[in-house]
C-alpha cells in the first residue's frame, strides 16, 4: 500500500532538489549540454525515490509538476555580492 506521506515526501524532495538546478540552468546557455543536464539530473533522484517507496505511475504527474515549479523558482533566484 502506498502511503500518503511517501508521496508528499517525493513531491517535496523533487521540488527542493530542482531549485538549485533551476538556478544553474538559468545561468547556462540555452539548449547546451549543461542546460539539458540541469533539467534531467534531478529526474534520477525522483525515479530512485519512486522506486524506493514503490509508488505507482499515476503519481508521476505530481512529481513532474513539483519539479517544474522547483526549476522555475530556481531560475528566478538572483544572488548578489554585497
Amino acid at each position: 500500500m502506498i502511503k500518503f506521506q511517501h508521496i508528499l515526501l517525493i513531491i517535496l524532495i523533487g521540488f527542493v532538489i530542482n531549485i538549485p538546478f533551476g538556478y544553474l540552468r538559468n545561468k547556462s546557455k540555452k539548449y547546451s549540454f549543461a542546460w539539458f543536464s540541469y533539467i534531467h539530473i534531478p529526474v534520477i533522484f525522483i525515479i530512485f525515490l519512486r522506486l524506493l517507496f514503490n509508488t505507482s505511475f499515476k503519481y508521476v504527474p505530481l512529481f513532474v509538476i513539483a519539479s517544474i515549479i522547483g526549476q522555475i523558482l530556481g531560475s528566478y533566484i538572483k544572488i548578489t555580492n554585497t
